[in-house]
């Protein structure tokens, strides 16, 4: 089979990522073997590309958005599933036990522990991938497995209330889902972009305003871009019990915080860390009853190191998704 993996973790334009060949992988004890139909394009996959986040093997093939079919293993051969970022928990230790198996310190993912769908196919733990519909593009699918679902749990974390204010940083594949579901209930998003196109699809989705900083004060905000040096104008932009929760997995250096500009009158700088599996069925629930609009940017399987370079350069509309010629 084809499989993209990281060779050399360096930026895009040193060329980190090699198409290979390889052999279909076997599915284990309580595994599914997927076929690939489509990849989401995260840029979580660009900052492991880049090296931002360590390799945790040598050649790992990226990508954890995925939608395929069954084709060996533990699954029913043909049935639709989605492979998302979390791979495994202990499903033992306290956080397992609390329901907060994000936390879980015996956590893998898809894409980074184990090869991910840069592929023609993978493998993954039958209890961790999700029933998908038939009658959807996959296209349409693919950013819901990651974009959506993260975008899910940072809207819980950054406590917005009924009818607020909710400011986005960044408007790329998770925000523009987010902004929807924010919408939907009853908020007014302000949507910080340094894009043209993103503040005009930011517009077209319903958002108050798109530009480079809210007009008014924000009841609670999210930070999806990965750049440090906007959590201070983020906090300082809260009002009074404002909480702003970072949603990326990997953020460049925060700037020294004055303490009375920017966390002061009870304002919270909070992470998200991954997802758990009921956040990923709720969030796919949600979506599939009340279905987003999907802005994708489809790239041909082949092309995958060009959908990570104009993410880098933040020349992607919406979601980036690998698609089977």
């Amino acid at each position: 089979m084809r499989a993209w993996v990281v060779e050399r973790p360096g930026p895009m334009a040193s060329g980190p990522l090699a198409l290979i060949e390889r052999e279909v992988p076997e599915p284990g004890p309580g595994e599914v073997l997927v076929e690939v139909e489509a990849c989401g394009v995260c840029r979580t996959d660009l900052h492991l590309a880049e090296g931002d986040l360590a390799p945790r093997r040598p050649r790992t093939t990226p990508g954890h958005q995925v939608v395929g079919r069954v084709a060996g293993g533990a699954g029913v051969i043909g049935a639709r599933v989605g492979v998302a970022w979390l791979r495994s928990t202990c499903g033992r230790c306290r956080y397992c036990l609390r329901g907060m198996e994000n936390l879980c310190p015996g956590s893998t993912y898809t894409g980074w522990d184990a090869d991910g769908g840069y592929a023609d196919y993978l493998v993954a733990p039958a209890g961790y991938v999700y029933p998908l519909p038939d009658d959807r593009p996959a296209e349409w699918l693919a950013p819901l497995l990651c974009a959506g679902i993260i975008g899910y749990r940072a809207l819980a974390r950054c406590d917005l209330p009924a009818g607020g204010r909710l400011g986005i940083y960044g408007f790329g594949a998770s925000a523009h889902l987010t902004a929807q579901a924010a919408i939907a209930q009853g908020a007014t998003v302000h949507a910080v972009s340094r894009s043209e196109a993103s503040r005009r699809l930011a517009l077209d989705l319903g958002a108050a305003s798109a530009g480079d900083r809210p007009p008014e004060p924000l009841d609670a905000a999210i930070l999806f871009a990965p750049v440090g040096t906007l959590v201070p104008p983020a906090l300082e932009a809260l009002d009074r019990g404002g909480t702003l929760a970072v949603a990326g997995i990997h953020l460049t250096d925060v700037p020294v915080l004055n303490y009375e500009r920017h966390l002061f009158q009870e304002r919270t700088l909070r992470s998200v860390t991954a997802n758990t599996r009921a956040d990923g069925r709720a969030y796919l629930e949600l979506a599939l009853a009340h279905p987003p609009r999907v802005t994708t940017t489809a790239y041909p399987f082949e092309e995958a190191a060009r959908a990570l370079t104009d993410l880098a350069a933040d020349q992607v509309n919406g979601a980036a998704v690998l698609v089977k010629t």
